[in-house]
């Protein structure tokens, strides 16, 4: 399986006035995919600009060509699966067939209470994603869709004509724990992680490898007991909140030192930030660039 390198795409810029140009200048460097968070806000970023994922993620399929687009990650946190599978649909339309849907349980962040709501227990989180995931993957690859569940609820939903990408466009599940994993095999063509949150800021390179080496082996053990090959579910690794992940930017050497012990894992697709200035995802837009041009050939 070959290595694909993609980024993310923070919402934080008009349309008008560098959106667009980030997104076509993404395509030019021939990354495979660019993705965006779908949140209301996000952690230091609340009180700046921050625009939604579905609109962006449209401009973007209207103005590139070539390169997939998706989000990672949505969540329940804000969604419903009936409203999220149209405008999902809609999307796969738009960009003819190149919309991948990272999704996953959500969190304790400024979402989890922006609709008057308390935040949900780990628990519930995962009652809650549990019962979204597969209505989502029913409302889009049936015409008809009735559900009465214990968190959400259709009544006759139609999604006609369906995605562009059949069955329905791809889920790219984020999960670590039993549940996530087993929802991963699943319903997920491909599997998302960000490596162990608690060696983000305290953790050495090598306890972040084997501690993402365990999360594989467990997606593997999740798709065995289903009897699905796990060589048949892509493994994305959002490279951000490793215990690198304010090293592995700064030169070429660096990220292709990262890539070369992330590749042996198993991973098939890398993505890194798109750098934004005086933030914690700030890096030099020369090295950058270079790295998404050559990064990868230095591993051929």
């Amino acid at each position: 399986m070959s290595l694909r390198l993609s980024t993310v795409i923070l919402p934080v810029r008009r349309w008008h006035d560098g959106g667009r140009d980030q997104w076509l200048r993404a395509e030019e460097l021939g990354f495979h995919a660019a993705y965006t968070y779908d949140h209301l806000s996000w952690r230091t970023f609340r009180d700046g600009p921050w625009f939604g994922a579905v609109p962006t993620l449209t401009a973007a399929a209207a103005a590139t060509r070539r390169m997939r687009l998706g989000t990672l990650v949505t969540s329940p946190n804000f969604r419903h699966p009936v409203t999220l599978a149209k405008d999902l649909m809609s999307l796969d339309d738009i960009s003819g067939g190149r919309i991948t849907l990272g999704i996953g349980a959500g969190g304790n962040g400024f979402d989890a209470s922006a609709l008057g709501q308390e935040p949900w227990t780990p628990r519930e989180r995962a009652d809650r994603f549990a019962e979204f995931v597969p209505l989502l993957d029913r409302l889009l690859t049936e015409e008809s869709v009735t559900h009465g569940g214990t968190f959400y609820s259709a009544n006759e939903a139609r999604n006609i004509p369906g995605c562009v990408q059949r069955p329905r466009l791809p889920f790219a599940v984020a999960a670590t724990g039993p549940r996530g994993l087993k929802l991963t095999a699943r319903h997920g063509q491909a599997w998302v992680t960000t490596g162990d949150p608690k060696l983000f800021e305290a953790g050495t390179p090598e306890q972040s490898v084997e501690a993402l080496r365990g999360q594989i082996d467990r997606l593997g053990k999740a798709c065995a007991e289903i009897g699905r090959d796990p060589e048949s579910v892509e493994k994305i690794l959002l490279t951000g909140f490793t215990p690198e992940a304010n090293t592995m930017l700064r030169s070429l050497d660096a990220f292709v030192d990262f890539v070369g012990r992330h590749r042996e894992l198993g991973f098939s697709e890398l993505v890194i930030h798109a750098p934004i200035p005086d933030t914690e995802f700030a890096a030099d837009p020369a090295v950058f660039e270079k790295i998404a041009t050559e990064g990868l050939a230095q591993l051929a």
